[in-house]
Order: structure tokens, then sequence, then C-alpha cells
């Protein structure tokens, strides 16, 4: 889950001088990275543009290019239930946010045993997920689904209660560039849509998203879900204990480049373990950060590319967060370990 600001992730604290510290603002604002400084900051997302209340209250049903409608809110379902005997991340139960703590997520061996189950999982969960997508199911539907192969296995969905994430996975459709919370809209022909899956097993995180096609999908929505996922597995290949984080920003942004997409900057990825989301910040367009990769590091890394603007806007839900300009987004995310020979891919079945 991208270390949104608002669940998605993606953070829930402020980056600054190179370390988090714990925020008193609501969970549900996003991370500004300013570029040129060290610092990455909240705001409140209705301020990210000018257009939000003619983009979310009173705009056409039709994007830009007639092809497709706008993304509309639907209907919520309650939050659904966790057996008691599952355990639970310290921050179920309460609306605040939990905070960020400075330091990576280096694990010994025993950890890293433990990130590898929870990885698998996470990813077995989201290749079930993909195996439902299909015109008329409902995204509360695969809410539905996801939650009760995450229960049946031991473990609790990371996102229900994060921050008062109301459900547990998180289901992006077309526009939405992230966090979109399942409810009772139908998928359609020609939609794309991400779904981001993070389980919490045995007091390890693991992490995964991937964007699926639903029916028929045309060539330039195929295109960006290509290249996003070429973006994640670049990126990947050049981790590395030692290795600079800023070259995972650079190495996403150039490829990107060559297509004229955007690279979304105010959501981004982040360590992940025994906490959902911690150091190090993982920015995925050009910047000049410091900070390298360490031996037995885990963290995320998820670019979000879109085909027209990069700009955020979240709805009324203070959530769901949809390109300014109606244009699709897609994503796709794994955690991985830094290894002696490079990286693994945990997050994969």
């Amino acid at each position: 889950m991208a270390v949104p600001s608002s669940l998605q992730p993606r953070l829930l604290s402020s980056f600054v001088g190179g370390r988090f510290v714990r925020s008193t603002q609501p969970v549900q604002r996003l991370f500004r990275f300013n570029p040129g400084s060290k610092h990455v900051s909240m705001q409140l997302s209705r301020s990210l543009s000018g257009l939000t209340d003619l983009l979310f209250n009173r705009r056409n049903e039709d994007v830009a290019d007639g092809k497709r409608k706008r993304l509309r809110p639907g209907k919520i379902s309650p939050c659904r239930p966790v057996p008691d005997h599952i355990l639970r991340p310290p921050y179920v139960g309460s609306r605040q946010p939990p905070g960020i703590a400075s330091g990576p997520e280096v694990h010994d061996e025993k950890g890293i045993e433990c990130m590898r189950a929870s990885g698998k999982l996470a990813a077995q969960v989201l290749e079930f997920a993909g195996t439902l997508v299909k015109p008329g199911i409902r995204t509360d539907e695969i809410d539905q689904a996801v939650h009760q192969m995450i229960i049946d296995n031991g473990a609790y969905p990371s996102p229900l209660g994060y921050g008062g994430f109301p459900k547990s996975v998180c289901t992006s459709v077309n526009e939405c560039i992230c966090h979109g919370i399942p409810d009772s809209r139908e998928l359609e022909d020609g939609d794309i849509i991400n779904i981001d899956v993070t389980v919490y097993l045995n007091g390890y995180h693991g992490d995964t998203s991937a964007t699926f096609f639903c029916g028929e999908v045309d060539e330039e929505a195929k295109t960006l879900v290509q290249v996003t996922k070429e973006c994640l597995d670049k990126a990947i290949s050049v981790c590395a204990p030692g290795v600079e984080f800023k070259k995972i920003g650079r190495t996403i942004n150039d490829h990107a480049d060559k297509y004229r997409y955007g690279v979304v900057r105010q959501f981004v990825g982040h360590g992940v373990g025994l906490l959902f989301h911690a150091d190090p910040v993982i920015l995925h367009f050009r910047n000049n950060e410091g900070g390298r990769m360490v031996l037995n590091q885990t963290f995320t890394i998820e670019p979000m590319l879109t085909i027209g603007s990069i700009n955020p806007v979240m709805w009324d839900d203070d959530w769901t967060v949809v390109t300014e300009d109606g244009s699709l987004s897609a994503q796709f995310e794994h955690t991985i370990l830094i290894t002696k020979d490079g990286a693994e891919i945990l997050t994969q079945c």
C-alpha cells in the first residue's frame, strides 16, 4: 500500500531531515514531496486542486475522451468481522494515525522467514483476487473474498481499521490512483483495476498490488499497465546493498518518460515489516534524496503512472484519490528483501 497520505497508503507522518516524526494531523492527508528540499509534508487533500468541486460535485458523466464515465462513489457495506483469535496490528481500534517510527526494517533470520511467509500469502491473495475481475462483479465482492481468504489463513487484512479505513483491500478503478474503497459499483467491460493487498501474519506485514484488465481493454490502457509493470521490474533490478535509493526513482522516471507517462509524486513506497509503514520513503521519480539500501532490509516499491495529469484529487470519503483530469492511472507493487546478491521479491507466488 502506498504510503499515502491516506492509508496508503501511503504514510502517516512528516518526513523531515531524513527521519520520520510522529504527526498529530489526521491520516487522511496527502504526502507532498517538495523537490530540492529534504521535506515530505502532509497537506489537506482538497487543497491539491482547485478543480475538486468541479470534478467531483458538478462534473460531467464522461471524461474528456468520451470513452468512459467518471467514477462515482457507490454504497459501502459495513466492516467485516475478524475472529478474535487472529493477531491484530497495534493500530486496530484507533482512528488516529499510528505514526511512523524512524529506522529501517532490517531483519534477522527469523524475521526474514516471517516476511517471506507474509509476502507469499499476500501474493496468493492478490493472485486469487485477480481471478475475480470480470464485468458485473462489485468491488465489494472482491473485498469480501479477499477478507475471507486472509482470515482463513490466520492473518489479518492490514488495511482494515488503519486510520479508519473501512475495508480489507484497496480497489482502484480507471482514474483512481490509489486507496479506492470497495463499494457497490460493478466493474464494467474495459475497466482496469488495481487491487492492493496487505496481510498481517505472525506480526509481519506483506504488501503487494497489481493492475488487472476487466474484459476487453483498449490498447491505450494495456500499454499503460504494461509499462507500469516494467517500471517496477526495472526498479527492483537495480536494488542491492549500498545502492542509493534515488536510483529507484531515476530508473522509473526514465522508463516512463519514453512513453510520455506521468509519475505520481505524492504517494511513495515505504519500509514494511513489523510496521505497516516505516523508513525509508521510496520516491518513484527523479530526486536527490540521500540514503542507501542495507542487507536484510525490506521495503516496497509501488510506482503509479498516469496517461495524463499526475495531480491527485481526493474524494469526500478522505481516501479515494483520482487523477485531476480523469485520465487512467495504473500501479504495481512488491515487497522486496535486500540480499547480498541484489533483491528478493517476497510478494510472488
